[in-house]
């Protein structure tokens, strides 16, 4: 199988990348096909411009979204590996989106009734946070998180969501709550 992993965390050490290195190790394991995108170490250009914008609609689009969009295509399965921050996705995770998942490559209207264009591909989500999962349910975030990301997003483009993850407190985990995420990633992968 051919895993597209797209991962936005800048700092090495960091608990995203644990979970980063768990899959790769996961995967290579298995003999698949594993491509990393890592937006931070790739210096992704997160800036949607106003030439980016014209050119969509017509097709057209910059060499480095061209690149992205190309790891899509030949992608199976999708995992997206990113850190909650100010109760959404990082910047250049955003800006990834913004760039990458455009009109006539993640989605398209016909006759007015949007379309996913990203069908018969799967995606895992993992992102961390810090607020415990209770605070999230009290507010509502958990419910707006999943909204804004699922469906807004993944599932608008057409993706098939097997599992998103929110590990929560993540900033507090101690090394047997980092062993339970990591099974549960591992079980699924």
């Amino acid at each position: 199988m051919k895993h597209l992993i797209i991962y936005a965390h800048p700092k090495e050490g960091s608990l995203n990348h644990h979970f980063l290195e768990t899959i790769m190790e996961i995967l290579q394991s298995k003999n698949h096909e594993i491509v990393i995108r890592d937006l931070y170490q790739i210096d992704f250009n997160p800036i949607l411009s106003l030439e980016d914008m014209k050119g969509q609609r017509m097709g057209i689009v910059a060499d480095d979204v061209k690149q992205e969009q190309d790891y899509i295509s030949w992608a199976d399965h999708i995992t997206f590996i990113y850190p909650i921050w100010w109760t959404g996705m990082p910047a250049i995770m955003k800006g990834f989106i913004d760039r990458v998942f455009s009109y006539g490559f993640a989605y398209r209207y016909d006759q007015g009734i949007q379309k996913g264009l990203l069908t018969g591909k799967q995606t895992t989500i993992i992102n961390t946070h810090g607020k415990s999962k209770t605070e999230y349910e009290s507010t509502g975030m958990d419910k707006a998180l999943s909204l804004t990301s699922d469906k807004g997003i993944f599932t608008y483009c057409g993706l098939e969501i097997n599992q998103h993850f929110f590990f929560d407190k993540a900033d507090k985990a101690d090394a047997e709550v980092i062993e339970e995420w990591t099974r549960q990633i591992k079980e699924i992968f």
